[in-house]
């Protein structure tokens, strides 16, 4: 029997997956990056998560097919490097070589958004599905799509950056250097600037008191707006709108049969979902619509995990 080993790094924490050929996950391990210690110490950190997954499942090395691993930043995939992440200060380091060295078995990387979306795709809300377009809505907002189980990365690997689609009317500066980015709205970053912004030009709002204790968040504008607080509510439906109508160049473009929503912004639900809908029924042609699903990850998670083990499987099996 063989199995795969899925890896989900982050500039806190790493969490290491195995998942067997049908892409369940039967278990997981979480440890902290330690990312102050280096390269060569992360990457020693994942052998020896690696191992104590197969010794806790009694499988054998020999049983391991590949491993994949879903890094933020800059990746390239077709070489196994990761070209910058900035909270670990990586930089062109050959990644898949390195771990595939000291593990002994093919290993295969990608950004962490795509990562998650090929996981939604092969085994959450997205499968069975030909064409999935999931995006990811978090401190940032980011997209992928995967056709016939095919990531789609156009020139550069650079395609799905949704979240810097600029948005007429909006005018805040986004990180990127532009003005008005669709991630400077749809974003828990976005929702919570849209509250304190309202209320430093005097809004009336049951927010006030947290805004002044500094405490203000985007999960803070969910719980009020379900009480019914109407500066909430109406930011809620603002950001559904501009997520429609960032949503809309998408589905015009890729044609999918399924969009799955995720990241911790999938758990405002209704709240964002409702006028999102309203907004894609006004700047869709119905032809799209028809054939279209809409879908909250199933994968939260774990989505990183699983996305990493069957990018794994998937590009082993293409080298066979």
């Amino acid at each position: 029997m063989s199995y795969l080993v899925g890896i989900d790094v982050g500039g806190t924490n790493i969490v290491c997956g195995l998942v067997d050929m049908e892409y369940n996950l039967l278990q997981t391990l979480k440890r902290p990056t330690e990312r102050h210690l280096g390269s060569d110490h992360v990457l020693n950190k994942m052998v020896s998560m690696i191992d104590e997954l197969l010794e806790n499942a009694k499988v054998d090395r020999s049983e391991l097919k590949a491993v994949g691993a879903g890094i933020p930043g800059f990746i390239d995939p077709k070489r196994g490097y990761v070209t910058f992440n900035s909270n670990l200060q990586w930089r062109d380091l050959p990644f898949a070589d390195l771990l595939s060295e000291k593990i002994g078995v093919p290993v295969f990387i990608d950004n962490d958004v795509r990562m998650y979306i090929f996981g939604e795709a092969m085994k959450g809300a997205g499968k069975g599905a030909d064409v999935v377009h999931g995006v990811t809505i978090g401190t940032g907002l980011a997209a992928a799509t995967v056709s016939n189980g095919e990531l789609f990365y156009g020139s550069g690997y650079m395609a799905g950056e949704l979240g810097h689609v600029t948005i007429d009317g909006e005018k805040t500066p986004c990180g990127c250097g532009l003005t008005g980015c669709l991630e400077t709205v749809v974003s828990a970053t976005g929702i919570a600037r849209q509250a304190s912004e309202a209320l430093a030009a005097g809004r009336e709002s049951s927010l006030r008191d947290v805004y002044e204790k500094g405490e203000l968040t985007a999960a803070e504008v969910s719980k009020a707006f379900d009480a019914g607080d109407q500066l909430a509510i109406d930011i809620m439906n603002y950001t559904g709108k501009v997520l429609g109508k960032g949503l809309a160049y998408s589905i015009s473009l890729f044609s999918p049969d399924v969009v799955v929503i995720g990241g911790g912004g999938a758990m405002a639900g209704e709240r964002l979902l409702k006028p999102m809908r309203e907004e894609l029924e006004r700047s869709v042609y119905k032809g799209y619509l028809e054939r279209l699903s809409i879908r909250v990850g199933e994968l939260i998670d774990n989505g990183g995990v699983i996305g990493s083990a069957a990018f794994a499987n998937s590009s082993v099996s293409k080298q066979a």
